[in-house]
């Protein structure tokens, strides 16, 4: 279904060509509509185990880095935390923990400020959205293209390995970032934001606010 986050997938598709996401063949940007290669088997990379999966997604990762030719072709990350920081906002009366939330705001907006390291990100790169191939071993699906800071692009994949972070959320993302040449801290700051300020449906859900305060800046 259309949505505000998948707007440019097919520009992203196009753009990658394959390389190292799905192909797509044919398109009707208006209905939202398009026809992608077929991944055979197709099996998700989540049925491997984790330890794995972080090496797979950081080799997609980083091959995905790249800088769109023209400026404006893709929208930058600061459009997302904004749409974001407003729907967060609107739920004030909910929040269970007005000082952490206002943090994890401050820092949505102020992590996606454009800087010229800026790439291309997926921003929804998890063992779900990595399937099995015979053009190449794991194709990425389901991009949700945006511009900004690669450390962002750490975090989708993060937020899927709950067990693991739960018990060593420094350790995990520390591992992540040694994969991805990324700096852990800046990835902690990302998860952080993330965890205490995105909009969700329940906010009483003391798992992420309890993770939130634990790598709190």
């Amino acid at each position: 279904m259309p949505h505000m986050e998948g707007a440019d997938e097919a520009a992203g598709l196009r753009f990658w060509n394959g390389d190292p996401t799905v192909r797509l063949l044919e398109a009707d940007d208006a209905l939202g509509a398009m026809l992608l290669e077929r991944c055979e088997p197709g099996t998700a990379l989540r049925t491997i185990p984790e330890p794995q999966q972080d090496i797979v997604i950081a080799g997609l990762l980083r091959r995905l880095w790249r800088k769109p030719e023209e400026q404006d072709t893709f929208r930058p990350l600061s459009c997302m935390t904004a749409n974001w920081s407003q729907e967060t906002l609107a739920d004030q009366d909910r929040w269970p923990d007005p000082p952490l939330v206002r943090e994890g705001l401050r820092l949505l907006i102020e992590l996606a400020q454009s800087t010229p390291e800026d790439a291309l990100l997926a921003t929804d790169l998890h063992a779900g959205n990595v399937l099995q191939a015979q053009r190449q071993p794991w194709l990425a699906i389901d991009p949700k293209p945006f511009v900004g800071d690669r450390a962002y692009d750490a975090t989708q994949h993060l937020m899927n390995c709950k067990a693991r972070l739960r018990p060593a959320p420094k350790r995990t993302i520390q591992c992540f970032a040694d994969l991805l040449a990324l700096d852990h801290q800046r990835i902690r700051l990302w998860m952080f934001a993330r965890l205490a300020a995105e909009p969700r449906e329940n906010w009483r859900d003391a798992e992420w606010m309890e993770l939130a305060r634990t790598i709190a800046p």
